[in-house]
């Protein structure tokens, strides 16, 4: 008897020596590395980067793209219906030519939406860079610091979450919209200042209510009684275990930079209209749909196929699809102590 459990003890042992020279074997992978294989394995969120990336293209490639110029006027042409439509009701048919149609001035509607990606592309990432970036520190120093560090800059945060977002675009952009700063890039720095003012107390909510959760956990106090410092916990442990909360909001804060800009836009305080077919940012979709408000009335069916289903839906689509994919990254919370 004593022999048969000598013996099983030193299976046990030698299994147990054989499993940990396999794990000292196994090269070590990261927390960020651990969300980044968890993100390409989700099918929709691989999809809809696929998609945004299609966009992008269209954006740099606009000018090889498009089938006209954006800013040509095509005399006797205005308010043309999309190639499918027989008679619309300002009596004019579809004309292969032009496959969307044209706007008020007898301009390619396909051409001006093409172009228009680039205006939605920069409006929805460089202000959501920021916002992540001020967001994400913010929070993230409010949560680990706590005391009153994080009473000083919750109570900032909770000054600034009284504004009302739209209506201080409105006043920021109508206020200094003939400024140097509002004339700078057509008027996007000046749009890139208000949403970026505004839109970061989400984020850093977010992060500091994460970071409440995760700093007593055990890998975290595991990190602090080896000598790990503050910051090395607070960027290489807590915030790659924040990571899916704040993929999800970013997924939804994109799209939503983007119709600030269409309604601004729409209303007339957007992109400034450019005549240069050099410049770089010639027209927005906002700027199009502002262009095209009286074709609303004239042919409403032709306007909305057009201007609002096509762009803004499929873009809402591809990010609804990548939050979703997104908001299934695990924690990973143990997987490093140091």
């Amino acid at each position: 008897m004593s022999v048969s459990t000598k013996t099983t003890t030193d299976e046990s042992v030698l299994r147990l020596q054989e499993t940990l020279k396999n794990g000292a074997e196994r090269p070590s992978r990261s927390l960020w590395h651990d969300a980044w294989v968890r993100l390409l394995r989700n099918k929709a969120a691989v999809g809809g980067a696929i998609v945004i990336l299609l966009f992008i293209l269209i954006a740099i490639f606009a000018p090889q793209i498009a089938p006209h110029n954006p800013l040509q006027l095509n005399s006797g042409k205005g308010f043309l219906p999309p190639v499918w439509v027989e008679l619309s009701a300002t009596n004019k048919t579809g004309v292969a030519e032009f496959l969307l149609g044209t706007d008020s001035l007898g301009r390619d509607v396909l051409s001006r939406i093409i172009y228009g990606a680039r205006v939605s592309m920069v409006v929805g990432f460089v202000p959501t860079s920021i916002i992540i970036l001020v967001g994400v520190t913010v929070g993230l120093i409010a949560g680990y610091r706590g005391g009153a560090i994080d009473n000083l800059l919750m109570r900032f945060t909770d000054v600034v979450y009284a504004f009302p977002d739209l209506l201080f675009f409105i006043i920021v952009m109508t206020a200094l919209r003939n400024t140097p700063i509002g004339q700078f890039f057509n008027g996007l720095f000046l749009l890139f200042v208000a949403l970026a003012i505004v839109s970061w107390v989400g984020i850093a909510r977010l992060v500091r209510g994460e970071v409440l959760s995760l700093k007593e956990k055990d890998f975290v106090l595991a990190a602090q009684s080896v000598g790990a410092s503050h910051r090395r916990i607070m960027w290489r442990h807590i915030l790659p275990n924040s990571l899916g909360p704040i993929l999800v909001a970013m997924a939804f804060l994109i799209p939503g930079a983007i119709i600030t800009e269409a309604i601004l836009g729409y209303l007339g305080l957007g992109l400034r209209p450019s005549t240069n077919p050099e410049d770089i940012f010639i027209t927005s979709w906002g700027l199009c749909f502002w262009m095209d408000r009286r074709l609303s009335i004239i042919s409403p069916g032709c306007f909305w196929l057009r201007l609002s289903v096509w762009p803004w839906s499929c873009f809402h689509s591809i990010f609804w699809a990548m939050a979703y994919g997104m908001r299934w990254i695990p924690a990973c919370r143990s997987k490093r102590q140091t």
